[in-house]
């Protein structure tokens, strides 16, 4: 039976473009369209200038498919004629590896099919399989989906990209839809798509915590941070130092739970025990270990990194928590030690002057035995991890240099002495965008801060775009690994967990887009809120 026009030709349809494809299930369902729904017409409905057949034509035909709308959109698709594919009765989902029998089993679940592990793959069914090369240089990231004779087929070089096919055929097939028929071949432009919750200044359970997890595997983002510690609190037990751990905090084994679930789904968790600075939780149970000024007056959440039982501390918690979160990489922070804000550092604080000086030379300044302190923490958590800390912990000048291998986390130009992005990526630096005009999600908007909108990152914001709202030059993206969506909790009742999942629930998915292609966006905002909806319905 036909319906429409058919389309002439064969090509590559990338992410956007329209080619209309519809065919008939043996039952007389609608079939191979995968599209949003915006504007189309329901497949299988017949209009006044396309009157239905008297009986059904011995052979099908079908239009040309049309790129499949799922969110973050897929980089190329590659159309074919035929009936697509959806779950039904009797369906499997059938593996190559064994070493996929985990992204197997939750697809089954999530698509109502069974597993069936390693056997042949028939009609009806989802094949998953390792196969080298066939990302097109996309790295273990990538993948291809092939719909055929009524069968799907997701290879990929990693079980990474394996999983991240399931979730562009879980979206494709949401809401009763059908994947097209063709083949996808898809690939991040940036190897880190994050999303950070400060849950120090604002305790959120494991349970909600487990949810974004779910929502970010979805999304294909493979980084979830958790900044959990900071002046106000400490929020993962301890062995080494319980006295520090706040009333309200995750136990070891809900950790657990949480790292496993994001393995699960590809994603790494990067924990953050931010110092110099923020340490208030571990001053409040050791005071002695507060910076004072020349004038004997403490300074707000800053350790004295002349004492080393600073040190010790940090320390013995970095090696205690290595275990605990076995991902490659940690956060070490490192941002606003505040007496590197006064306009005399040495002069304020003489006895961090003198220990620079001790230690580095008779020229290091107390901005030195910050650097220093930062390479120390990097040495500790072990040189097997990525690294990262915030851009204000690195400085102009001295004689003592940040490590090499710590990456630069760019979150702002408003801190005193913050320096332009291009100097760090001169310098041949990884940055990481945490752009807080665009990326920063503050609870209560304290100093100038604005709940950002999904439309306005999707619009306007690009990995480029790594300060303020001006692009540094496309020569660069190559030192751009990726960004970070980030929630602060600064007026931590300013919301409740729930208000924060409603609230970041766009802006995470327009970021997750402008991570995954670097290209524009071929679909307006108002359609992508729509689409967006639409993908996260059950399949059937």
């Amino acid at each position: 039976m036909i319906r429409g026009r058919l389309a002439v030709g064969t090509g590559i349809v990338a992410a956007g473009a329209v080619a209309l494809a519809v065919g008939f299930w043996p039952d007389g369902s609608g079939g191979g369209g995968g599209g949003s729904g915006d504007g189309g017409r329901t497949p299988g409905t017949a209009t006044a200038s396309e009157p239905a057949p008297r009986s059904p034509s011995p052979t099908k035909s079908y239009a040309l498919s049309e790129a499949p709308a799922t969110v973050p959109a897929v980089r190329e698709h590659t159309p074919a004629r035929g009936p697509g594919w959806r779950p039904g009765e009797g369906g499997r989902v059938v593996v190559g590896d064994r070493a996929l029998a985990d992204e197997a089993r939750l697809l089954a679940g999530e698509l109502r099919l069974r597993y069936a592990g390693e056997a042949k793959p028939r009609a009806g069914d989802v094949r998953l399989e390792l196969s080298g090369g066939e990302g097109r240089g996309g790295g273990a990231e990538s993948y291809t989906l092939t719909v055929k004779d009524r069968t799907v087929r997701i290879a990929a070089p990693a079980a990474a990209g394996v999983f991240y096919g399931t979730r562009t055929l879980k979206q494709e097939v949401a809401g009763g839809r059908t994947a097209p028929e063709g083949v996808v071949r898809d690939r991040p432009a940036k190897p880190r798509r994050g999303f950070m919750v400060d849950i120090a200044r604002k305790h959120f359970s494991a349970g909600w915590i487990e949810d974004r997890i779910r929502e970010l595997g979805d999304l294909k983002y493979n980084e979830l941070g958790l900044h959990f510690s900071d002046d106000q609190a400490f929020r993962i037990a301890s062995d080494s130092h319980p006295e520090v751990v706040s009333a309200d905090h995750l136990s070891k084994a809900q950790v657990r739970r949480i790292v496993d679930l994001a393995a699960e789904r590809h994603i790494t968790v990067v924990p953050e025990i931010d110092s110099p600075g923020h340490l208030g939780a571990v001053i409040a149970a050791h005071p002695d270990l507060q910076l004072r000024d020349s004038r004997g007056v403490a300074t707000r959440g800053a350790v004295d990194i002349a004492k080393p039982k600073a040190a010790e501390i940090v320390d013995d918690l970095l090696r205690e928590y290595d275990e605990l979160f076995p991902g490659a990489r940690w956060h070490l922070g490192a941002d606003e030690y505040q007496a590197l804000t006064r306009s005399d550092p040495e002069a304020s604080y003489p006895q961090l002057a003198a220990a620079a000086r001790d230690r580095l030379g008779p020229d290091a300044r107390v901005q030195d035995l910050a650097t220093a302190w930062l390479n120390d923490r990097a040495k500790a958590v072990g040189p097997g991890r990525e690294v990262r800390a915030w851009n204000d912990g690195f400085f102009r000048g001295g004689v003592t240099k940040a490590d090499d291998r710590i990456e630069v986390a760019y979150w702002t130009g408003k801190e005193i002495g913050a320096r332009e992005p291009v100097e760090y990526l001169r310098e041949g630096r990884d940055v990481l965008n945490y752009n807080d005009e665009y990326l920063y999600y503050v609870l209560g908007q304290p100093n100038d801060f604005r709940y950002p909108t999904g439309q306005r990152i999707y619009e306007q914001w690009t990995p480029l775009v790594l300060r303020g709202t001006r692009p540094v030059p496309a020569s660069y993206d190559g030192r751009i690994l990726g960004g970070t969506f980030a929630v602060w909790c600064d007026l931590a009742g300013a919301q409740t967990q729930e208000q924060v999942a409603r609230g970041v629930r766009m802006p995470l998915r327009a970021t997750a887009q402008k991570l995954w292609d670097e290209r524009g966006p071929t679909r307006p905002w108002d359609a992508f809120v729509r689409l967006a909806g639409e993908v996260e319905r059950p399949a059937r």
